[in-house]
């Protein structure tokens, strides 16, 4: 069976030629529910361990899991709609196989937005998977891809590492920097001025700093130097923070 990557990845969608009706507009969406049918996943497993995240795991119900796995094996993707093309969609975020069919495809709604949702805390073993899935959250938040974006990134690895989960009620976080620092970060811990009050932010121009606490935990993160892609992956932590801990 061919295993998908996480967070998905790019793809086309072909609809049936006497569906292309039903496209009408869609191009005016810039996001997608795309509802599969897992053809080549089993339908007998009601438990599982979240093995593409980390196999250490334990069990979950499949029915709170994303798993392929489970009685009737409907996927769910978000992706990106990047081009229309008479009856073929081109998209980005994809979980699916090679000639996986198509069930339904629905718009993303702003009702479909919870800035604060309540999550279990299943985390990668890997730091490389942990970034990923990180830099794909900042940039669905963010829309585009800068070096702030990029050490939002980075100073959210760190938080993940020392936390271990980021949407926790009573978790604060303070920025002292640029709003792309400040919003990066905002979206990626979805922390909120008020109800409750978990994020501060201070403009700064000579600054890029996040601060995060928990009763008396902290983790002080300073930005060194800016990085870029490369400098994301490569780079160690030393050399892109002073990181302080308390």
């Amino acid at each position: 069976m061919q295993k998908m990557p996480i967070p998905g990845r790019g793809g086309v969608i072909e609809v049936f030629p006497e569906y292309i009706d039903a496209l009408l507009h869609i191009e005016e969406n810039s996001h997608l529910w795309i509802l599969t049918w897992f053809h080549l996943s089993r339908r007998d497993v009601l438990t599982t361990v979240p093995y593409r995240i980390d196999s250490c795991l334990p069990e979950y119900g499949v029915f709170s899991l994303r798993s392929p796995v489970r009685p009737n094996p409907v996927g769910l993707s978000l992706v990106r709609l990047k081009r229309v093309e008479g009856n073929v969609l081109h998209v980005s975020g994809l979980d699916a196989v090679d000639r996986t069919p198509v069930i339904d495809i629905k718009p993303y709604f702003e009702n479909d937005i919870i800035f604060s949702p309540r999550t279990p805390i299943i985390l990668p073993s890997k730091r490389e998977l942990l970034q990923n899935l990180l830099l794909k959250q900042a940039l669905n938040h963010h829309q585009e891809e800068c070096p702030d974006l990029l050490l939002a990134v980075r100073m959210a690895v760190l938080a993940v590492e020392k936390f271990g989960h980021i949407n926790l009620p009573d978790l604060c976080v303070m920025v002292n920097g640029s709003p792309c620092l400040a919003d990066a970060l905002q979206g990626l811990c979805r922390a909120r001025f008020s109800n409750p009050p978990r994020f501060e932010f201070r403009p700064s121009d000579s600054l890029s700093q996040s601060i995060w606490h928990r009763g008396d935990e902290v983790l002080n993160i300073v930005t060194l130097r800016p990085i870029n892609r490369k400098g994301l992956i490569e780079l160690a932590d030393s050399e892109v923070f002073d990181i302080f801990q308390g």
